[in-house]
């Protein structure tokens, strides 16, 4: 049975049709023999003011008849409700890059707070929902992703709000003519492990260098949209034209981390997401009175939703000191609020409740041509709900007041502070205390790195490179004889394998010698393997010192930070913050 056949029996509530398969732990949708089926679950009564659609006509299997319930046609595929005249930046109202098999689409939620939910509420199986078929829209990622996320690697998903005034009841919102900047932009990094996981904001008004932007156009060709310098971050979306593979390619540009999917959403995704959940419990610390966002809470603990919400994670003006990093922590106290309510009740555990968080949240959603299928989607999915949330981050790139304005109003990197923060997600290091993975490394660095340490001059070692720049071998051999005193070394050409991490082999015997040069290099325990020794050019037993993917100069440390710097904000989605 296909999925327009699945359907219920009378008086039977299709959430009770789903059943957990113990030999998958996946649910699926058993229907009981005697059923009669319509032609989609559950489908939406037409507005008043709308015809209802002819109902499509299918091909029957022989032998086989399908009642028909009257009254409940099945609709045609139809638009967004409420679509916009314009498309969404990049979208130019072309139908799905890709589009899924006909007759199914993955249950999925919302942009900015879409991956957070899937965080939250991951595994559950309601993948197959017919009528959601056209809901999820997706645009071409133009080569600027990693090519999509992997299972077996650590996962980087850009996430973006725009400030499109799309949407029934947006069009009073501010720019009503904004044609859809980057307004919220959220870089979610969940660790290789799924142990933990980082939520980095990056200010809209960060100046930064937007690069050269190759864009798909309507009839397949490739333009490129010229890049511009010292301009605000949210310019690289919607700005001459530009696509969220634009904002995709700023990012990797100022982080160096290269994204490997996005997904974009609008106004509506807070409206109707928190809507269908029956609202966000939320504290404000003073009385909060925002004429711009039309936001108006007492202090206390509200739960908000719908306009509210939105006017909750619009408003700066009532909140901090008044600027779009106040409304940033806001945002991350909001998303923080979703994931709890939905771990604390019984949504996630009811597919009738999830087909209405899913009507709720596809409808506002944009994701990349890489996440368009059933089965990348549920990957995913099931990827991100291995993590506790109480080992999500919530932080924002460290910046400082742009130097060159006498009126402040745009932001600048924290030269001090940034580099470490990207560092941390780039070498996939945890900005929270998960026990179990301190402990690991712990006892790495205790058992290699501690002990006596021979003097340079007794240090014997081969270097081969495996995977540096050209020539970082002879550079490195350079550095180590006529800086450091290492003069026992020799350059041994290329390794027989590129590695993507330096590593340093050594014997036992040679642990004084490895721990020295551990020492002079910067490597991390992890980095020292125990092993087997080889002979130099003299016959005399060396170890080997392999400069992988990650080396990034003679003298540059390879030791990746363990935790963030001093005064950087962040907060975990586990703890309740009140808005001040």
């Amino acid at each position: 049975m296909d999925a327009q056949g699945r359907g219920r029996a009378d008086d039977v509530d299709p959430a009770d049709q789903w059943v957990l398969n113990p030999d998958t732990g996946e649910y699926e949708l058993r229907l009981g023999p005697s059923a009669p089926q319509p032609g989609v679950p559950s489908p939406r009564k037409p507005r008043s003011s709308e015809a209802a659609p002819p109902a499509r006509s299918r091909t029957q299997a022989p032998g086989r008849s399908r009642p028909e319930t009257p009254g409940r046609a099945v609709p045609p595929p139809r638009r967004r409700r409420g679509a916009p005249e314009e498309p969404l930046p990049g979208r130019r109202g072309r139908r799905p890059v890709k589009k899924a098999a006909k007759g199914r689409k993955v249950l999925l939620w919302t942009g900015g707070a879409m991956a957070f939910v899937l965080v939250a509420g991951a595994g559950a199986a309601y993948f197959y929902i017919e009528h959601l078929n056209d809901n999820i829209a997706s645009v071409s990622d133009d080569g600027a992703s990693t090519g999509g996320f992997s299972k077996d690697k650590a996962i980087n998903i850009l996430l973006i709000g725009t400030d499109k005034r799309t949407g029934k009841g947006n069009g009073s919102y501010g720019d009503a003519g904004s044609v859809g900047h980057a307004d919220t932009t959220i870089l979610l990094h969940v660790s290789k492990d799924r142990s933990n996981a980082t939520a980095l904001s990056i200010p809209r008004d960060l100046i930064v260098d937007v690069p050269d932007c190759p864009t798909t156009q309507e009839d397949g060709t490739q333009k490129i949209i010229p890049g511009t310098q010292q301009v605000r971050f949210n310019t690289s979306l919607g700005q001459d034209g530009r696509t969220p593979s634009c904002t995709m390619r700023t990012v990797t540009e100022l982080t160096g981390v290269k994204p490997d999917n996005f997904m974009v959403a609008d106004f509506n995704a807070v409206k109707t997401l928190t809507s269908a959940v029956g609202g966000v419990e939320v504290c404000v610390g003073k009385d909060l009175d925002d004429p711009d966002s039309h936001l108006k809470l007492s202090k206390g603990t509200h739960t908000i939703e719908g306009e509210q919400a939105l006017a909750f994670v619009r408003t700066r003006h009532a909140v901090g000191f008044g600027g779009d990093l106040s409304r940033i922590g806001l945002q991350q106290q909001f998303l923080s609020a979703l994931m709890r309510k939905l771990k604390s009740n019984d949504t996630l555990t009811s597919p009738s409740k999830m087909l209405d968080l899913a009507e709720a949240g596809t409808k506002a959603l944009t994701v990349d041509s890489q996440l368009d299928s059933i089965g990348k989607l549920k990957d995913l999915g099931l990827e991100l709900g291995k993590l506790n949330t109480k080992n999500l981050t919530f932080t924002t790139v460290p910046v400082i007041d742009n130097p060159t304005e006498k009126v402040k109003a745009t932001v600048v990197l924290n030269e001090s502070t940034a580099p470490q923060v990207f560092d941390m997600i780039k070498n996939d290091v945890s900005f929270t205390a998960v026990k179990e993975r301190k402990k690991k490394e712990a006892a790495a660095v205790a058992a290699r790195l501690k002990g006596t340490k021979a003097p340079a001059s007794e240090v014997r070692v081969r270097i081969l490179n495996g995977g540096a720049v050209a020539g970082s071998a002879q550079e490195t051999l350079s550095w180590l004889q006529n800086e450091e005193g290492v003069t026992k070394s020799e350059n041994a050409g290329n390794a027989p394998a590129p590695l993507a991490k330096t590593t340093l082999e050594y014997a036992p015997d040679q642990a004084d010698q490895a721990r020295r040069l551990a020492d002079l290099m910067g490597l991390s325990g992890s980095a020292m393997k125990p092993g087997e020794s080889v002979t130099n050019d003299q016959g005399l037993p060396a170890m080997t010192l392999t400069l992988g993917k990650d080396f990034e100069g003679a003298g540059v440390s390879l030791t990746a930070p363990t935790k963030a710097p001093e005064g950087v904000q962040k907060s975990t989605a586990d703890k309740v913050e009140c808005a001040k």
